[in-house]
């Protein structure tokens, strides 16, 4: 441990010395926590759940047959229209999420997709189905703009980054899900072989909506909405087994209240307008608009949504093999997306991208000689090849679009702009995926290995914004990311701020200047958290 607030820079964490030093799973309360996490990071499997379902459902006949065999247009339709719902349902789901808080978003969001599962799961024709999916896209999306706030706002200082990354990559988790349950059910010979995958979509919204009312609320809305005491007894629960008078939980909550009265001088009126009326809100969307879009326009989306109709175009038509192709794919896609989560504080978010960009710049170019060999020649060597480069552009994907995309959009936003901002994320990816839902099974159609050189222009693109734009952020808080971009010193005056105000900074120890401060921040760890846990943080504040 150290004496103040250790400057973050990059290297670094400013909260440290501060951390429990010991493993999370030695720490009861952590164990706690993370499995109330667990529970927000299942809304991306429903996400991740359908587009491979989707594509697994394309490989069976008896689907193929109950919905008029669909192609083109009609194809784009059933495949975009669950965001079409989720689009719908933007307007209200920022507002929910700041008025009524967290979990009642996700209760919501989970009930609206129970309902539409339903529906799917019984659809008699294919107007009922489009229905349901649209239901289903609505409700997503109350539970998808909330989650991943809930979870950056509650984890661990020093398993925020990678718990949150997590949350996306668990979005291939569902996908693994899907691939595999069409694959079992591939032979059952009636309509059952594709409502067994729509029915298990159900599955995640079913476990939230029975325990997430047992999941905490975010300190930071609490103390938003005025219930300061709330947040302490939260925070002091569960990072520091009760101890209100920890070091660590007196800095979280003072610079969490340092940054919400910076945000409430500096933006009054919190509009959609605030999002880009300072030049530090301008660089945030910038950003988070061009890395949502750049999340769907990378080639990713013909092998998340159409993979079967790519390998129609390279020979390989047998359904099963289309399957496995397909269910192995997003296996080695989750470990790949595990593996980035971890390593997003070690590596930091920047190098990431910048690779993962590189690497599907290259691997996409490779696919696109292939493809075209294979056209011209028929050589089923160029179609093996073909696919070994699928896996090799998906590992690139894999290291920084699918984990990291959530986390930075969520962490570089202030609180007071956090669900709006978010809003914004989500309505580009939504945007992007009904664009490519559409139009990449008609381009592949019409113009078949030609439509591959578009993406290798716009891959060049985004590598070039990537290295020009992207701002590192590892190694800080919450509140110390999403204060970096309107510079430094609201990021020094937070920290500062709030290690002056919890006793832990460089001026907070005129009373006791024989102790280090190592022994002060020990000393008040080791004391008994008192029941009255305002008093105990007032007399502690008071020493100081």
């Amino acid at each position: 441990m150290g004496g103040g607030a250790v400057v973050a820079n990059g290297d670094v964490s400013s909260v440290a010395h501060l951390l429990d030093p010991r493993p999370w799973y030695k720490n009861s309360r952590l164990i706690l926590l993370n499995f109330w996490i667990s529970l927000l990071l299942i809304t991306s499997t429903t996400s991740g759940y359908d587009g491979s379902m989707m594509n697994g459902l394309q490989s069976l006949s008896q689907w193929q047959a109950a919905f008029n065999h669909p192609n083109g247009g009609s194809l784009g339709l059933l495949g975009s229209i669950q965001n079409i719902g989720s689009v719908c349902a933007l307007p209200f789901a920022p507002y929910m999420a700041d008025e009524l808080g967290r979990r009642a978003n996700i209760i919501w969001g989970a009930a609206l997709m129970i309902a539409g599962t339903v529906i799917q799961t019984a659809s008699q024709n294919v107007h009922m189905f489009i229905g349901a999916r649209w239901l289903i896209g609505f409700g997503l999306t109350f539970a998808a703009t909330t989650s991943p706030m809930l979870i950056s706002e509650l984890a661990y200082p020093g398993q925020r980054g990678q718990i949150t990354s997590l949350y996306n990559s668990l979005w291939i988790f569902g996908s693994i899900i899907a691939a595999w349950t069409t694959f079992g059910t591939f032979n059952i010979p009636t309509s059952w072989s594709w409502r067994i995958p729509s029915a298990i979509q159900g599955l995640p919204s079913v476990i939230q909506i029975f325990l997430v009312w047992f999941v905490p609320e975010s300190p930071r809305w609490l103390m938003n909405k005025g219930r300061e005491q709330e947040a302490l007894d939260i925070l002091a629960y569960y990072h520091a087994k009760g101890n209100a008078a920890d070091p660590l939980v007196q800095y979280e909550f003072q610079e969490i209240k340092a940054s919400l009265e910076l945000d409430k001088e500096s933006q009054r009126n919190v509009g959609w307008m605030s999002l880009i009326r300072t030049p530090g809100n301008r660089k945030r969307m910038r950003i988070i608009v061009a890395i949502a879009f750049f999340s769907q326009w990378s080639g990713n989306g013909l092998a998340s949504y159409y993979l079967n109709k790519v390998l129609d175009a390279i020979g390989i038509t047998d359904p099963t093999i289309q399957l496995l192709i397909n269910g192995i794919l997003h296996i080695y896609n989750f470990i790949i997306c595990v593996f980035a989560s971890m390593l997003c504080e070690k590596a930091g978010r920047r190098k990431l991208f910048i690779i993962s960009t590189g690497g599907m710049l290259i691997s996409w170019t490779l696919e696109t000689v292939c493809f075209a060999l294979y056209s011209k020649t028929g050589n089923a060597n160029t179609a093996h090849a073909f696919i070994a480069m699928i896996f090799v552009f998906s590992t690139f994907y894999a290291l920084a679009y699918s984990p990291l995309i959530v986390t930075y959009a969520v962490e570089i936003l202030p609180y007071s702009l956090r669900s709006k901002g978010f809003t914004v994320f989500n309505f580009t990816v939504f945007l992007s995926l009904v664009f490519n839902q559409f139009v990449n099974p008609i381009a592949l159609q019409k113009l078949g290995w030609k439509y591959y050189t578009v993406y290798i222009a716009w891959l060049t693109f985004e590598l070039v914004f990537i290295c020009l734009y992207l701002v590192e952020t590892k190694n800080r808080t919450l509140e110390e990311t999403a204060a970096l971009f309107d510079g430094d010193e609201g990021v020094e005056m937070i920290k500062n701020e709030a290690a002056r105000r919890a006793g832990v900074g460089p001026d907070s120890n005129k009373g006791e200047k024989e102790k280090s401060s190592e022994e002060r921040i020990e000393s008040i760890r080791a004391r008994k958290p008192s029941s009255e846990a305002e008093d105990v943080v007032v007399g502690e504040l008071r020493k100081y």
